[in-house]
């Protein structure tokens, strides 16, 4: 991991608790994985604990640890340091992505009871009229009850908004997923259904699907089209999962969205969403951010605990989930 992140993630009672566990080396920082000075560190090291900023975990790296057993990420996906070479080698390898789920839920629920209400757009909309408050119900339906929420993706982030959703009793759930077990979402308080069928019923469309060739550009002109007006678009996964071209231009014709990641990330300066009065942009900050990464250090602590004492991993990540995960 680069400094920046190891000094936010792992404050005193982080390291103590490390300390604790293990014996501890000088943390090593992204560049130094190819120089002299980290192959030599690397030949001592059992276990790594990783997080953003972390480089591949290629052939050449693990050649130089031939003692390494055990990656533990104190982040999400792992896809941006873990090889197939990891797996080959047989590695144990986590993930802290059930603690960075908690925020993304949190936000997405925000943004959720905002678009019953159309709260952020009208907003924007009070700054324009001022006094004339003619503007009030042009954005359509405002009640915050009896309303349908559609959820793209039974995912760690997906089962959290339906449970947050269940709990306050405010929505009918749809949830589109193909690859989970239909009776799990219905246990969970949702209605399992296909995307073709859920888009018309959509007052609020919100994507938790992960990044992988099946999921690119899933939502395109033909999706947008299918929702209803006055729906509103959240997009707190991957910008990859929606066409821009096709949003832009729904956009233009009405379409209210709240993103949270674009493709590309961040958006080119003519990018026509910055100018409409119905589109929300944040700078990618659902996840976790500042003292909430602690908890996701905290969970890679566990499993390092875990491994010591010789127990199965809480969250492993194996070549076969990722085929399925971010």
């Amino acid at each position: 991991m680069n400094n920046q992140t190891r000094h936010t993630q792992f404050g005193r009672e982080e390291l103590g608790r490390l300390h604790t566990i293990a014996s501890l080396g000088q943390p090593l920082s992204a560049p130094d994985l190819n120089s002299g000075a980290a192959r030599a560190r690397l030949a001592e090291v059992e276990v790594l604990i990783t997080s953003w900023g972390c480089p591949a975990l290629d052939h050449h790296v693990l050649q130089a640890a031939p003692n390494l057993r055990a990656v533990l990420h104190a982040a999400g996906s792992v896809r941006g340091h873990v090889s197939d070479a990891v797996f080959d080698r047989g590695l144990l390898v986590t993930t802290a992505a059930d603690s960075n789920a908690e925020p993304v839920a949190q936000y997405t629920l925000g943004s959720i009871l905002w678009a019953f209400k159309k709260v952020p757009f009208l907003a924007m909309d009070a700054r324009r009229s001022r006094e004339d408050w003619s503007y009030v119900h042009s954005r359509g339906e405002l009640s915050g009850r009896d309303r349908t929420v559609v959820l793209v993706g039974f995912s760690r982030i997906g089962r959290r908004v339906v449970d947050l959703l269940r709990t306050l009793d405010l929505a009918r759930v749809l949830v589109v997923d193909p690859v989970a077990d239909p009776a799990e979402i219905t246990a969970a308080g949702a209605q399992p259904t296909t995307l073709s069928q859920a888009l018309p019923q959509a007052d609020v469309l919100s994507l938790h699907a992960p990044a992988l060739p099946n999921t690119h550009h899933m939502i395109g002109a033909a999706e947008l089209a299918a929702l209803p007006p006055g729906a509103v678009l959240i997009n707190t996964a991957r910008g990859s999962l929606v066409d821009t071209a096709a949003l832009e231009t729904a956009c233009r014709a009405g379409l209210h969205a709240i993103l949270d990641v674009t493709d590309p990330e961040p958006l080119p300066d003519s990018s026509p969403l910055y100018n409409l009065h119905n589109v929300v942009l944040t700078p990618h900050i659902a996840g976790s951010l500042g003292s909430e990464t602690r908890t996701m250090a905290g969970a890679a602590l566990t499993e390092l605990e875990r491994y010591a004492a010789g127990l199965p991993p809480l969250a492993p990540v194996t070549r076969q989930s990722l085929t399925t995960q971010a």
